[in-house]
């Protein structure tokens, strides 16, 4: 059974030989490769190398074009600073004035430069895996975008001080993550990943108001032009399980403040879940045995469905005997009864809470 063949039969819950490891790498990935962070953001000829070293060494069963929040707003005329090998760095918001929303227009995805590098590492990871890892793609959800653009403490303001204003910036930026996302389906993912993560700093009625409805027309266009779609929210989400699950994606991640038998309930037969171990205190900083009985936890909590993964990116300088931590108590839960996998834990390892 291949990376992809896995990935389809758990999220139908069909018998599969072990759970898929959805990780997210990025930096990780890029030094992994000996590569510095400012090639894996702007080549995708690195980005490829580093992931695809993923699935050939430590086992994961996905490949991802995930790297930075910055790819639609560069090209929209953000001014994003690259050093080396550190974290990118917008130098100042697009929107800082309100009035400067009135000239800006959607970027063809292949007339953007970082859009355009984002869509060859998909074409690219697509040619070199085939229909044996799924490919997949990335875009900013309309509310996280919208923030990148105007700078999250003044959107925030926004929402109460000019709410019109705000609809319009965020069906622009629904646009724009549309035509992106649909550009990397055409090269071949398999499945796009929606980036909000602004959304969990709001509340349930706010994120009703202006959230949810471009989620769930972001999901349908994804939907509409064949692949699935996972819908990642970092952060304490909690308050927003039910309405996430509505959002129609495929796929949810949830960060590790979160509660897998509560998430459960609320997804019902909807999304599967991935996640949630906690990608500091547990995969960076636990012990091989820590990671191993939270992985089994998570898997056991997160039901028949659910896809090993932390709550969030691998920190860069996880142990390696980490990873392989969690590699193994993937495949030791794969060899589990359905009663030794659904009772392998009733409560969460309590020595890193």
């Amino acid at each position: 059974m291949n990376a992809l063949e896995r990935s389809l039969a758990r999220l139908a819950g069909r018998p599969c030989d072990r759970p898929p490891n959805w990780d997210i790498m990025m930096a990780f990935a890029a030094h992994y490769v000996g590569a510095p962070l400012r090639a894996y953001y702007l080549d995708h000829r690195t980005l490829v190398r580093a992931n695809l070293a993923m699935v050939e060494d430590l086992g994961l069963d996905i490949v991802q074009t995930i790297s930075d929040p910055y790819r639609e707003a560069n090209d929209l005329g953000l001014r994003v600073d690259f050093p080396e090998d550190s974290l990118p760095v917008a130098a100042e918001p697009l929107l800082a004035d309100p009035d400067a929303l009135c000239p800006l227009r959607i970027v063809e995805p292949s007339q953007g430069r970082r859009m355009s590098d984002r869509v060859l590492a998909v074409q690219t990871l697509r040619q070199r895996v085939g229909d044996d890892v799924p490919v997949m793609g990335w875009v900013e959800g309309a509310l996280a975008e919208a923030a990148d653009l105007r700078g999250v403490s003044d959107l925030l303001l926004d929402l109460y001080d000019r709410p019109g204003w705000v609809d319009e910036l965020l069906n622009l930026c629904e646009e724009q993550a549309i035509a992106f996302a649909l550009a990397q389906v055409a090269a071949g993912a398999h499945l796009v990943g929606i980036g909000d993560a602004v959304a969990s700093q709001i509340s349930l009625r706010a994120y009703r108001r202006w959230a949810l409805p471009h989620e769930r027309r972001l999901v349908a266009a994804i939907h509409e032009a064949g692949a699935l779609a996972r819908l990642h929210i970092c952060g304490d989400t909690q308050h927003l399980l039910a309405d996430m699950a509505s959002t129609g994606a495929d796929i949810i991640d949830l960060d590790w403040m979160v509660s897998l038998p509560a998430a459960v309930v609320a997804f019902g037969d909807g999304p599967a879940l991935c996640g949630n171990a906690d990608p500091v205190s547990v995969m960076m900083r636990g012990t091989t045995a820590e990671v191993y009985d939270w992985t089994l936890y998570c898997l056991a909590a997160g039901g028949p469905r659910s896809i090993s993964g932390a709550g969030c990116e691998i920190p860069d300088g996880t142990p390696l005997a980490n990873l392989d931590a969690q590699k193994r108590a993937i495949k030791a839960f794969g060899t589990m009864s359905p009663t030794e996998q659904a009772g392998y834990h009733l409560a969460p390892p309590e020595t890193l809470r």
